[in-house]
């Protein structure tokens, strides 16, 4: 927990540096929206992924050099976070949905804020 905590005084702080620009929290009701039948793409631990969020509540994760995971996913309107489950997992993860500029963030208790943009539309192969 201080973990994060720290990574997001540090975003936050970086963010708010920035005179013309303010990072937004996503509500549960804009994460949805945002990501519902559209694909994240971004670099995750330094691999570049594709993920593809269909209104059924599955989401599939196609990392470069890798085979491609079906998980499930959902958002939590009470914590205002997006969630996920994958096989190999036992319960669901959640993550925040930052907005800053034209980029999106996933911001977790885990892992430092991550960015991503949206493509629409299922696009899970490199155009």
């Amino acid at each position: 927990m201080k973990h994060a905590m720290i990574a997001a005084s540090l975003v936050l702080g970086v963010w708010s540096s920035q005179a013309d620009a303010q990072a937004v929290k996503l509500t549960g009701a804009e994460i949805r929206d945002l990501l519902t039948g559209n694909t994240a793409v971004g670099r995750w631990e330094g691999a570049k992924y594709r993920q593809f969020f269909g209104a059924d509540g599955v989401t599939i994760y196609a990392q470069e050099g890798a085979r491609s995971t079906r998980g499930e996913w959902r958002v939590d309107d009470a914590a205002q976070e997006y969630q996920s489950i994958w096989p190999r997992d036992a319960e669901w993860e959640g993550w925040f949905v930052m907005e800053f500029g034209d980029t999106f963030y996933w911001v977790s208790k885990k892992t430092p804020p991550t960015p991503f943009q949206i493509l629409e539309g299922q696009q899970l192969a490199a155009q």
